[in-house]
């Protein structure tokens, strides 16, 4: 007889965080510094979600730089690709006065400088660093826990929760930003309110700006991008317009108008291309005669819609230009990928791109696995309530891999796999809507026994009504025999 399997426990979000410290001016200081480092990391309860791991690291820190600029740039899915969050460098340099640190932009590397004349010893580097990681990954540990507050994964742990200051900005955030997909589609549009300028270099300024940084998010969502030109567009008619201000001699916009600004009656902007959503991008350049255009406000020239997409107004310098080269659309383009960034919910912090990146993918892949699981409760809970309900083995299916998926991604995450965990919550997501939204038995939710009285008593009225009058009649004939019966036992009597 074969044993019996264990039941499965429920999963608990668990973080490990790998970060490799070298140390150029003493390479046998290493291991005592990370020993301390780690300790000091472990022993913060307001990170009790996150496994840090620090590993001294005898190599060259040349060697080292090569080797995190080749990981970066390597596939996050492939085999090779390995998800160390944070090389920490650390090297004596006589020039500065107290302890600097530098984080790089393209590359998860921290580079500490001390001064090796400072009678700073090693315990008192390690508290340094450990400070210094902490404020690293605050923001990513505020979110986490927004993310995970009143579920079941993080039960028995004693969780620090952000203040209602911090909570506001994450509410915020969350409105902004567009919901998870596994592609985008990206559209650039030019609008003019004349015939000038009629093209635009917007291949060349989309290669050198914006291709960057969609790169870098290749590892969490595609991206598809188009673009288009419209001349002579119009006002929406649902704003006031530029009204002209003689003392800053400016044609200003109100606040109001900003969100009614797009004219989608006549502007060519789909709301949805292919399978993902779309992101708009519209820059608009105004007729000569209403330039310069800018918001009242602040005196701004762009601003964010959201879960649509970014706007923003151009004012040439001088007369209109016939084309738009790539020189004029680089700070177009350059805001457009900020936008870009808040939209898919990019971390303001830190300022390190490669680990804001890292941060949004653990950040993704839990929302989708709580989002996955929430959706499987709700219809275990229909289920429970419906029971008249029949579960399609359709459903089944999809549920068993539901939860397949989820136990993966929770594997996953314990690993340290992060981008693995990601495609399998992504997975698990699919799988747990589509056995919500099956057909068959979203029409028999919608379909509850009280209207099938109302649809079937109609029909079986037609056929009540002389069943109900052969049936009175029969109670009559029978009081009627009834009666006689008794009337005769008396006359015999």
């Amino acid at each position: 007889m074969p044993p019996a399997e264990k039941p499965k426990t429920a999963c608990k979000l668990e973080y490990p965080v790998y970060v490799r410290l070298i140390v150029e001016s003493d390479p046998t200081q290493a291991e005592s510094l990370a020993a301390q480092v780690e300790g000091l990391l472990r022993a913060d309860d307001g990170f009790a979600l996150y496994d840090f791991h620090v590993t001294p690291d005898a190599s060259n820190a040349t060697i080292a730089f090569d080797a995190l600029r080749t990981v970066q740039h390597t596939d996050p899915a492939s085999p090779e690709h390995k998800e160390s969050a944070l090389t920490v460098n650390v090297k004596a340099d006589s020039s500065v006065k107290s302890t600097e640190t530098t984080l790089w932009s393209w590359v998860p590397l921290l580079e500490v400088r001390h001064n090796p004349g400072d009678a700073e010893d090693t315990a008192t580097l390690a508290v340094f660093i450990s400070q210094v990681i902490h404020r690293i990954f605050t923001e990513e540990q505020n979110t986490i826990s927004y993310l995970l507050e009143e579920t079941a994964f993080t039960s028995g742990r004693p969780i620090k929760q952000p203040s209602p200051e911090i909570k506001a900005e994450l509410d915020a955030k969350k409105t902004r930003a567009f919901k998870y997909a596994s592609t985008y589609h990206l559209t650039f549009s030019l609008f003019t309110s004349s015939a000038l300028p009629a093209s635009w270099d917007v291949e060349e300024a989309l290669e050198s700006t914006i291709q960057p940084l969609i790169n870098r998010f290749s590892g969490i969502s595609h991206f598809t991008v188009d673009t288009q030109v419209q001349l002579y567009a119009s006002f929406s008619p649902s704003i006031a317009g530029p009204q002209y201000d003689d003392t800053s001699r400016e044609w200003q916009l109100q606040r109001s108008d900003l969100s009614g600004f797009i004219n989608a009656a006549e502007w060519p902007l789909s709301p949805g291309i292919g399978a993902g959503p779309t992101i708009n991008f519209v820059l608009f350049v105004p007729s000569q005669d209403q330039s310069p255009l800018v918001i009242a406000e602040n005196g701004g020239n762009s601003w964010l819609i959201p879960q649509w997409g970014g706007v923003q107004i151009l004012n040439p310098a001088g007369k209109q230009p016939d084309k738009l080269t790539a020189h004029h659309l680089e700070p177009v383009m350059l805001t457009f990928a900020d936008q870009l960034s808040t939209l898919l919910g990019l971390p303001s912090s830190p300022p390190s791109l490669a680990l804001r990146i890292q941060s949004l993918t653990r950040e993704r892949a839990t929302s989708i696995i709580v989002s996955a699981s929430s959706t499987l409760g709700a219809l275990a809970r229909l289920s429970l309530k419906l029971k008249s309900i029949a579960i399609p083995k359709s459903v089944a299916n999809s549920v068993d891999e539901t939860l397949h998926h989820l136990d993966q991604a929770c594997r996953a995450l314990h690993a340290g796999q992060f981008h693995k965990a990601l495609e399998n919550a992504r997975t698990a997501e699919d799988e747990a809507e589509e056995a919500f939204f099956e057909p068959s038995m979203v029409g028999q939710v919608y379909f509850p026994d009280e209207h099938k009285v109302a649809v079937y008593v109609p029909l079986l009225g037609p056929m009540g009504v002389p069943l109900v009058m052969v049936l009175v009649k029969e109670l009559r004939a029978f009081i009627k025999r009834l009666r006689e019966k008794k009337s005769q036992k008396a006359k015999d009597e």
